[in-house]
């Protein structure tokens, strides 16, 4: 599978568990397959959205090559394989490789916070450990660091095979800024569902989405006229779902997503410690956006 041109609505699918919290591999099957079918253009396993904090590292495997499996190579299949540790990361992102993994999605290092020095190092150990691409992740609301624009272009020039972002900051501005300075070719993609629209039209690639979940066509369709420039539609779509953007992050991802999801009948509820199920005023709340939109009756 070529990934050249990777971009449009990027969905990070959760992990589906049994009420007994197992994985349910057959529910995520259907849900792969509901993807291919409402035209999401590649699919992101065991990213923060799949819970992979609470996957075991069997489990994360097991994922992995399902998703490689049951997609065929129609879309492009990433894997999540970041890490704090170096040493951990090209161990996971070596047997995402193996598993047949398109690409990979490397989270910048949570809670040790390394400098800008260390950053560059790590991206350029895990780049220089795996031939296929490698994704860099920012969301410093999860990891306290930081992949600033200057370390991501730095890192796009050095490394053929570090292709793009995920960025997920939450400002507008560092999208101008990655899109000044990283070089041609450089795939930038939102980690915010809400800006996706808006960095598109200065530039961007797409949007590595929550959202995508719940409106597969209608987000892929977004992407599509934001990325070719088409305003009208764009605001269109993006206002009839706005408020459904902001509800999914009314609780830490994926709970919203998961609920909704329930809701829809797509998946079970279940989710694993620390993660609750959503208060239940929330939960109304969710529920009755999902009926204005005519998702669940």
């Amino acid at each position: 599978m070529t990934i050249d041109r990777l971009g449009g609505s990027i969905v990070a699918i959760p992990t589906p568990f049994k009420s007994n919290g197992d994985l349910d591999l057959e529910t995520f099957d259907r849900l792969v397959d509901w993807h291919l079918e409402q035209g999401t253009d590649a699919l992101v396993v065991c990213g923060t959205t799949g819970e992979t904090p609470t996957l075991t590292e069997e489990e994360d495997a097991i994922m992995i090559e399902r998703a490689v499996k049951r997609v065929g190579g129609r879309i492009p299949v990433i894997a999540g394989t970041g890490s704090n540790s170096t040493k951990e990361c090209i161990t996971y992102s070596t047997r995402a490789v193996n598993h047949g993994a398109d690409a990979l999605l490397v989270v910048a290092p949570y809670y040790n916070k390394p400098t800008d020095k260390g950053l560059r190092l790590h991206f350029s150990t895990v780049a220089e450990s795996v031939k296929v691409p490698v994704i860099l992740y920012n969301v410093p609301g999860r990891t306290g660091s930081c992949i600033s624009p200057k370390t991501a272009a730095w890192l796009g020039e050095k490394y053929d095979n570090i292709i793009g972002i995920k960025e997920a900051g939450g400002n507008l501005a560092v999208f101008a800024d990655l899109l000044a300075l990283c070089p041609k070719g450089f795939k930038i993609l939102s980690g915010d569902d809400f800006l996706a629209p808006s960095a598109n039209f200065l530039g961007a690639h797409g949007c590595i989405s929550v959202v995508a979940n719940v409106i597969p066509r209608d987000f892929h369709l977004l992407m599509k006229a934001s990325i070719e420039g088409n305003l009208g539609e764009s605001r269109r779509l993006f206002f009839k779902y706005k408020r459904l953007m902001e509800l999914l992050f009314i609780e830490s991802n994926p709970i919203p997503v998961k609920t909704a999801l329930a809701m829809m009948g797509k998946i079970g509820p279940a989710l694993r410690l620390p993660l609750c199920p959503m208060e239940e005023h929330n939960e109304a709340i969710l529920r009755e956006e999902l009926q204005k939109l005519g998702l669940v009756k």
